[in-house]
């Protein structure tokens, strides 16, 4: 277990990972080898990569994910760039998505109208 300053410091991390992340999907664009690298750098910090991410299945990323000790917002943001890095590359994670927005919703135990709304968002794309 991570005393508090190093949850924060942790937490901070990850955040600047997937504030990171989010800006190289945000930007519509043709994926070129160099693109891919800095998302693949990105991911590397998450110990993982897209290769590995598309192998995994819904319940191994939640427990990846948990492992990393992610909080709500963080997984949110993290599901929003599985979805946004889905609308134009050769990888569909959107069901991945769908899962995190999922957990988040039965596992906070807050309903959140916006999360519910990303579901089905995620399900008509």
């Amino acid at each position: 277990m991570l005393n508090k300053g190093l949850r924060d410091q942790e937490s901070i991390r990850i955040d600047n990972i997937l504030k990171k992340l989010m800006s190289l999907v945000y930007v519509p664009k043709f994926w070129n080898l160099e693109d891919l690298q800095n998302l693949e750098n990105e991911l590397k910090d998450l110990a993982m990569n897209v290769e590995i991410l598309n192998n995994f299945s819904e319940e191994e990323l939640i427990v990846h994910m948990q492992r990393l000790h992610l909080d709500w917002n963080q997984l949110e943001l993290f599901a929003d760039f599985l979805v946004a890095f889905s609308k134009d590359n050769q990888f569909d994670f959107s069901q991945k998505a769908i899962a995190i927005y999922n957990y988040i919703q039965q596992e906070s135990k807050t309903f959140s109208f916006g999360i519910s709304n990303k579901i089905i968002a995620s399900k008509l794309n």
